[in-house]
């Protein structure tokens, strides 16, 4: 087996999209139970392809106790040791697959898994499952490929689904097929350089077959990524699975936002999110105007405060804080008035709590300042996407004056 370099201008042109091939770091991730032959299989695929040859330089594979036992026998055993006879027999080096990168999967409890049979094991594959594909995809100088061609439908399903989640234009995701009569031979790792005849099982009838004759084909799947709107902290954190499909829905989903002074709080790209009273208060003044369809707001100038702006940010104030002090003390701070800074420095913390929560999907929910000069702030949200849940200043006047 021959492999190929990229086209040189697939890797000069400033234009061009990385090929998987030409990083440094070159995973292959694969689920397997009771089939090890995945394994090599896929190894065997991705080296001869005739465009652009994937050689991993590790490979890694999630599977049961009992599959991790299987694998270790006829893929790194010194009797059987399917895997580096496929190394040696088509000169593939440099390849790390050891004991180390059978990965058992893990229940509630710790302990390794034998199958999944209840909603526990499902609810801890998925998680095991995700926090693989979220460690590998968060080095940006490793290619991942990812096989889904073995294990439990169950298990796939999850590491299509976490690709989804994390995946970057370098990944990709795979099936491969073997054809008959050897996709269902134990005895059966990839096809030999050389003649190797096996008992193979045809309708029921054992019969014999050349694995030299077999063929072996990768079929790529497309998938959509949806990283782009996941949070940071999900990028680096260890959010379950369950946690990180919920934040990939709020992304996509119709942005609504929701205030509830009451609590301090807005629910946004379906979150819930605590806010500091300041910028609750500040992002109220423009959910009310939004909802009464009022026109986008200039800022208070920079060094000459600005009385409406101050009543404005008040009102909603008193009715997102409960400690009198603290009331007292933010009146006396804008006696005189709102100006600029105050106004930048709460909007500044708004957008920086705001991002954290919701990473890309923040964007919905931001104050806008047109883009243009003179800056004029606003809320890009419809009047049908936004609401006060408890309101408790609805019945206050809007003419009432600073105490």
């Amino acid at each position: 087996m021959k492999t190929q370099k990229p086209a040189p201008e697939a890797i000069h042109s400033p234009y061009a999209v990385k090929h998987p091939s030409q990083f440094k770091r070159r995973i292959l991730l694969a689920v397997s139970g009771l089939s090890p032959q995945i394994v090599t299989e896929t190894i065997y695929a991705l080296a001869a392809s005739p465009d652009a040859p994937f050689v991993p330089t590790e490979v890694h594979l999630i599977t049961t106790r009992e599959g991790a036992q299987r694998a270790e026998l006829s893929l790194l055993s010194d009797d059987l040791g399917w895997f580096h006879k496929l190394c040696k027999d088509y000169d593939l080096p440099g390849i790390t697959f050891s004991r180390k990168n059978i990965h058992i999967m893990r229940d509630a409890n710790e302990r390794g898994m034998d199958d999944i049979r209840t909603i526990g094991d499902n609810r801890a594959a998925a998680d095991f499952i995700t926090a693989r594909v979220r460690e590998f995809s968060a080095d940006p100088d490793c290619a991942l490929h990812v096989s889904i061609a073995g294990g439990r439908k169950t298990m796939g399903f999850y590491l299509g689904y976490a690709l989804s989640l994390y995946g970057r234009p370098q990944d990709r995701l795979s099936h491969v097929l073997v054809s008959e009569p050897f996709e269902n031979s134990f005895d059966f790792f990839y096809p030999t350089p050389y003649s190797r005849v096996l008992t193979v099982t045809r309708n029921g009838i054992k019969s014999l077959a050349d694995a030299a004759m077999a063929e072996v084909t990768l079929a790529e799947i497309p998938f959509v990524s949806l990283r782009h709107g996941l949070p940071a902290k999900l990028l680096s954190g260890h959010a379950s699975f369950n946690e990180t499909v919920i934040a990939a829905q709020a992304a996509l989903a119709a942005p609504e936002l929701v205030v509830n002074l009451a609590t301090r709080s807005i629910r946004a790209g379906g979150q819930a999110i605590e806010l500091p009273p300041a910028e609750l208060a500040l992002l109220a003044v423009f959910v009310r105007q939004a909802i009464q369809g009022g026109p986008a707001l200039p800022a208070p100038p920079k060094g000459s405060p600005d009385m409406a702006w101050a009543k404005r940010f008040l009102r909603e104030y008193r009715s997102c804080h409960h400690t009198l002090v603290d009331i007292e003390a933010t009146e006396r701070a804008l006696k005189a008035g709102m100006d600029g800074e105050y106004f930048s420095q709460r909007k500044s913390k708004l957008e920086r709590r705001l991002n954290s929560a919701l990473g890309p999907a923040a964007t919905h929910y931001r104050i806008d300042d047109g883009g243009t000069r003179p800056r004029k702030y606003r809320l890009t949200l419809s009047p049908e996407s936004v609401r006060f849940e408890t309101d408790a200043v609805t019945n206050m006047p809007h003419g009432e004056e600073m105490r």
